[in-house]
């Protein structure tokens, strides 16, 4: 009883985060959808208003900074800057821990 309550506990956590990296992912590509949207406008307004001067690069460039890092936390090419960060480091380090301790324990 006690191996079906623990698997029904890790299929629900793993549930509950694959859930929250795809809300995390849906995030992105919204905001990336705004940052399209708004810096096309943005373009729009300043060939109309001032085309000798192309000021819409800043707010492109600002926000684009910001898409990308977003993009790299939400895929993990940044690992760190997510909040799974420590969790993760904790559990490698009680792994590795557990691995030494087996070794040990077979001398």
């Amino acid at each position: 009883m006690e191996i079906v309550m623990e698997n029904k506990y890790q299929n629900e956590d793993r549930y509950f985060k694959a859930k929250k990296q795809v809300e995390q992912i849906k995030g992105f590509y919204g905001n990336l959808i705004a940052y399209i949207v708004v810096n096309v406008g943005l373009l729009a307004i300043n060939l109309a208003t001032s085309p000798s001067y192309l000021w819409f690069f800043w707010p492109l460039l600002g926000w684009g900074i910001g898409v990308f890092f977003h993009g790299m936390k939400v895929f993990n090419y940044m690992p760190f800057l997510g909040k799974d960060w420590e969790e993760q480091k904790i559990n490698e380090f009680m792994e590795k821990e557990k691995e030494k301790e087996q070794k040990g324990n077979w001398k």
